[in-house]
């Protein structure tokens, strides 16, 4: 088939390329950075420019038709944020025959702002850390100080004193929720209409750029799971869902939400595939319902780790130390697979890595500029929600948060 990624920028949509051209389809990609990540593989074939996702969602939406049509592509495979835009328009995209697979709006919206997951996770009994969503009163730290609308760590302050928090509170929305003591899993799950098709969670066992996972080894959470299945039942999900969640001392809690797939790569590694049912459920068959994940299965990203080294503070020393162990696979790269497609197989892969690891031996500060180009171009802004909202309004589109 003939698949078009809504984005090609991120490291989700690079894994999933990985998994789509591997069943044998042909894969582009959209991104407004004709040198997005996704050009540095062989498993895309073309880069479409696009708008900036971000601040304008509904000008993305409409290149986006104009590609798929003009393209005579076969599925249109939600890779990041644009989920929220598509699952806005589904009538148009029914109306225009793109075949995608998105949740229903009134699903998206309960989870898709921090505000809104945080009611609708309380409603269900789903366990969360201590959760406010006025400054008053406060007195745990430390906390976290979350914008309702925020990506890769984006629009999230650790404040330690009720001064921090006032600063970083007053005169807006925000979620303020109290730090736990514990490790981050990742827990990602497909859904068929509110029954669950697969799952998976991975642990991160180190943290690259701006807190991503740049090692993760498979764990099995089947209280996570369970909750997981109500979650998706009551929101009759349909489509990717993921959730960020710590492994506390009193067991897990869910800190994040994200109505999307998320790095799929550790999943496939330990026996399930996200993105297969994904596709089939994009055009209409049957999905492949998926087995338990293989537990201990390690894998990498090393053109994290490198940024994440010189953000990190570890300096040049620091970002040559991962080189050195990713060469001679040590340390955490000891029986550790690389998502982002071993060299062997695809060399255009390495380009990325061998550009950002001389930046950030030449100057370790210029680990931003890699890592947040990627963000800035799929990730929406509240401003870009507030639109999708706006319009949703005006068409009488329903919206769980609201009711």
């Amino acid at each position: 088939m003939h698949v078009l990624l809504t984005d090609g920028s991120g490291l989700t949509a690079r894994q999933s390329a990985n998994r789509l051209a591997a069943a044998g389809h042909d894969v582009e990609a959209l991104a407004p950075d004709p040198l997005c990540l996704c050009r540095f593989t062989r498993h895309i074939r073309r880069i479409h420019r696009v708008p900036a996702y971000g601040s304008d969602p509904l000008s993305w939406l409409q290149a986006a038709l104009a590609i798929y049509r003009l393209g005579h592509f076969d599925v249109l495979f939600p890779t990041q944020e644009q989920v929220a835009v598509l699952s806005f328009a589904q009538e148009r995209l029914r109306a225009s025959s793109v075949a995608t697979v998105v949740p229903r709006f009134a699903s998206l919206a309960a989870v898709q702002d921090k505000i809104c997951a945080f009611g609708t996770l309380r409603r269900l009994g789903i366990p969360q850390p201590s959760t406010a969503i006025e400054a008053e009163g406060w007195t745990t730290f430390p906390a976290f100080v979350k914008d309702p609308i925020g990506t890769a760590s984006g629009g999230v302050r650790r404040v330690t004193t009720t001064q921090e928090l006032l600063s970083a509170a007053t005169g807006r929305s925000v979620l303020i929720q109290a730090a736990v003591a514990g490790p981050l899993a990742m827990c990602q799950a497909v859904f068929d209409q509110g029954s669950l098709i697969a799952f998976h969670a991975n642990q991160r066992t180190a943290e690259g750029a701006n807190g991503g996972a740049s090692h993760k080894r498979s764990i099995e959470l089947p209280d996570v799971r369970r909750w997981f299945e109500v979650l998706g039942a009551e929101l009759e999900w349909h489509g990717a869902l993921s959730a960020d969640v710590i492994l506390g001392d009193s067991g897990p809690v869910f800190i994040d939400v994200n109505p999307r797939l998320v790095e799929p790569e550790n999943a496939w590694r330990s026996g399930v595939d996200l993105v297969r049912p994904m596709m089939e459920l994009a055009i209409g068959s049957s999905p492949t319902k998926q087995p338990e994940s293989r537990p201990e299965v390690a894998t990498h990203q090393l053109l994290l780790a490198v940024l994440g080294a010189a953000q990190q503070g570890r300096g040049r020393r620091g970002v040559v130390a991962e080189l050195r162990n990713a060469w001679r696979k040590s340390g955490l790269y000891q029986d550790s697979i690389e998502e982002l497609t071993p060299r062997a197989r695809d060399p255009k892969a390495l380009v990325p890595v061998v550009m950002a690891a001389v930046a950030t031996i030449v100057s370790p500060r210029s680990w931003s500029w890699f890592a947040s180009g990627s963000v800035t171009s799929y990730a929406l802004s509240d401003a870009g929600w507030q639109k999708i909202l706006e319009e949703a309004r005006r068409l009488g589109a329903g919206n769980k948060c609201d009711e």
